[in-house]
């Protein structure tokens, strides 16, 4: 994959320190979603050495001292949306209205986007399969489809299905024990077959295949894939792990190749592995930890992990300590382009390029 262990580079998200201001996420998840909401702290950590890293790219935007620090969702390695919404460590009010931004660059300059409901409690930030969604109590949702440029008004105190929701263009809804269903941009569709398992958790496209997995009570993974967009399935073994799974993740890696994630049910041991040449295959990882925060495959038959002991990778069947710019506070996800991002509290990790050939970069965002 390229990954480099000697030379560390690195892509930082810091935030303004201000007086009297706590320094937290400022998106609440709704109800029935797991908080990814880290606990606020005090202060931020010492910057890292400016010599670790390829690029600095440290931007300031227009906004008052009095502002908190923003919370921010990449879509991709190029695309960001940035809220700035608690002021004096309150939620925004007339005087001191939410203010939004968008980033096309990576966040080398951001622009000024009219926010439909600045003044409102519980202010949230999504950017789920292009779309830019905005939550505002007691309001309710507003949703765009054109990067901010109008809005479409969704009362309620849950979104509607398919506002925040995973990225891809097929969900899993909580009907008839997980019903899987496309998202054609506006409004979720079933698909004209499923895929005949007693319970999908999860689905998602990977290559020229649509897989989707769930596991049973008793803790047993199970998978079906389709390769005609879900008109037609078939079921696929997927061999016992060693212990129990909880929850069955399909998962596409940059360069395509399907995978399958096993959490376990205290959803922090160490994962089961599951790599699809053909067949599921399981997956090894020698001198693993026990205990996780996150796993991703990241391409070239690897997969990334954080926790307490810090980063490392899943490589020809054993686990590794890397030297990363990430630590046991980053949580990993993949972007749809591809981009590995890695979120803490007081930090965004973006790892950027195309595989074997990747890079970190710092982005400084404060206010001007």
């Amino acid at each position: 994959m390229g990954w480099r262990t000697s030379h560390k580079v690195i892509i930082v998200l810091l935030v303004p320190a201000l007086a009297g201001c706590s320094i937290g996420d400022v998106r609440r998840p709704p109800p029935d979603r797991a908080s990814a909401s880290p606990r606020p702290v005090a202060s931020l950590p010492a910057p890292r050495p400016v010599a670790d890293v390829d690029e600095v790219r440290h931007v300031g935007v227009a906004v008052a001292e009095r502002y908190g620090p923003p919370y921010v969702e990449f879509v991709d390695a190029e695309r960001a949306y940035a809220l700035f919404a608690t002021c004096d460590g309150r939620p925004p009010g007339r005087e001191c209205p939410a203010l939004l931004f968008a980033s096309r660059d990576g966040g080398r300059s951001w622009r000024s986007l009219p926010h439909p409901r600045p003044v409102a409690d519980n202010q949230q930030l999504y950017a789920p399969n292009g779309l830019l969604v905005l939550g505002a109590e007691p309001f309710g949702w507003y949703a765009s489809t054109d990067a901010g440029a109008t809005f479409t008004h969704h009362p309620g105190v849950a979104p509607p299905p398919g506002l925040t929701g995973p990225d891809g263009r097929f969900q899993v809804t909580d009907q008839d024990g997980g019903r899987v269903v496309r998202w054609d941009g506006r409004r979720l569709r079933p698909l004209p077959a499923q895929p005949g398992l007693s319970r999908v958790q999860d689905v998602a496209e990977a290559g020229d295949l649509l897989v989707a997995a769930g596991a049973d009570d008793a803790g047993r993974p199970y998978a079906a894939v389709s390769a005609d967009q879900g008109r037609s399935w078939q079921r696929t073994a997927v061999p016992a792990p060693d212990g129990a799974v909880g929850v069955l993740r399909p998962v596409r890696a940059p360069d395509g190749e399907p995978w399958l994630v096993g959490e376990r049910p205290d959803r922090t041991g160490f994962p089961a592995l599951w790599r699809w040449r053909g067949r599921w295959e399981p997956v090894r990882a020698d001198g693993h930890p026990d205990r996780v925060a996150s796993a991703v495959p990241v391409g070239d038959g690897r997969v990334a992990v954080t926790g307490p002991d810090g980063a490392g990778i899943v490589v020809d069947g054993r686990y590794e300590r890397v030297d990363w710019p990430v630590g046991p506070e980053h949580h990993l996800r993949l972007l749809g382009d591809g981009t590995l991002l890695a979120r803490a509290p007081d930090e965004i990790v973006l790892n950027v390029g195309p595989v074997g050939n990747r890079r970190w970069i710092r982005l400084v965002l404060t206010g001007d």
